[in-house]
């Protein structure tokens, strides 16, 4: 909830106005962009990483690169700084709310509702995937959602380029959220595209099933579960999910990173295609018997895995779906029908002379 904030101005230009919300990490506010006119978002980051140099250089890059991304479903960077001891990075300001504080209201989601959010989060971060960046932290908590059912993907402050990093690289930090990141960065191993994918199918689980795959307040086995636990499958706490469906979210779970879909643009396409196959499956199922009136209590829940197409972002809806695989009815070969055709009156014309042949032998 926004609370009122004392008005502050940083970097002589953004006017604080309202606190958003807080993490481990930094402060979020709403804030007046005086120069331009218009409202902002603004991230302070806390005053024991502010101090720090070497941290502060690592989060310009950071910043630099964030801000390089243009897409509908990022949150546009617009300016980051350093004033009166705080590091604040300035971010467009998105009416919504966070997709964590959507499922801990509302639980599990319909595929209506969840699939063509998902798609929009890939979209957004295979996005980034093609232009070297991984997240690093994917999670529900950083992705905004407008009432219009958009959804922008947020927190790219730790994102590294992959040119920086090397395959055999290891880190002595844990990159992520726990309950949210991969196995290989759980074993302390460089995150991948492949890691965010697999934070991308945690967030998915969780939309469809009303929980997480491994829950714990102990991050050591939550770390554990990651790295040698499987999940339980999603259709035996939702049976309403289809079973091409746990199989693409159990293949997007996988522990080896390999097996995996490679990015989360791959990801989207093939959530994408199914919804759109089942759809198209399902419109085509005639009716088995006649059609009652419309009733007026409340019906059941669909669970046609349908994409409405104002769902996903024009940058994000290239074509998924292969062209139909009936091959085409091949034409006639008149040539060839021709030729038979005097063959055969070749043949039939000899038949009266032999019959004429055998009669005059017969006579003598």
């Amino acid at each position: 909830m926004e609370t009122n904030h004392s008005a502050t101005i940083l970097g002589k230009r953004y006017q604080i106005l309202q606190t958003l919300g807080s993490g481990g990490m930094a402060l979020v506010f709403r804030a007046r962009d005086i120069l331009l006119e218009r409202s902002v978002a603004v991230k302070v980051l806390r005053q024991n990483y502010s101090q720090n140099v070497d941290f502060r250089e690592r989060f310009r890059q950071e910043a630099l690169a964030a801000a390089n991304l243009s897409h509908p479903n990022i949150v546009t960077v617009h300016d980051f700084g350093y004033d009166d001891g705080k590091l604040f990075i300035v971010m467009e300001y998105i009416p919504g709310t966070d997709l964590k504080t959507i499922l801990k209201k509302k639980g599990a989601m319909t595929l209506d509702e969840a699939i063509p959010l998902i798609v929009q989060a890939c979209a957004g971060i295979g996005y980034a995937h093609r232009a070297g960046l991984i997240h690093c932290d994917v999670k529900p908590h950083n992705m905004l959602v407008t009432p219009d059912s958009r959804l922008k993907v947020t927190d790219f402050g730790i994102a590294r380029a992959l040119s920086t990093i090397q395959p055999e690289e290891q880190h002595e930090v844990v990159w992520g959220s726990p309950q949210y990141f991969a196995p290989e960065i759980a074993s302390g191993a460089a995150p991948s595209q492949a890691s965010d994918v697999y934070s991308l199918g945690v967030i998915l689980y969780e939309m469809l099933t009303g929980q997480l795959p491994f829950t714990s307040t102990d991050p050591v086995e939550l770390a554990r579960c990651h790295r040698d636990v499987m999940p339980i499958p999603p259709r035996q706490l939702n049976p309403a999910i289809p079973p091409a469906l746990e199989q693409i979210m159990l293949k997007v779970l996988r522990k080896e990173p390999g097996a995996r879909y490679r990015t989360a643009d791959q990801l989207g396409r093939v959530l994408v295609s199914f919804s759109q196959i089942a759809d198209a499956y399902s419109s085509n199922i005639p009716p088995l018997g006649p059609v009652l009136p419309q009733r007026t209590e409340p019906q059941p829940v669909k669970t046609k895995p349908a994409v409405r197409a104002d769902a996903i972002p024009p940058a994000a809806a290239p074509t998924l779906l292969p062209e139909s695989a009936e091959e085409p009815v091949p034409s006639m070969d008149w040539k060839t029908i021709t030729l038979a055709l005097i063959a055969t009156l070749a043949v039939g014309g000899l038949i009266p002379f032999w019959l004429y042949v055998g009669f005059s032998l017969l006579g003598r």
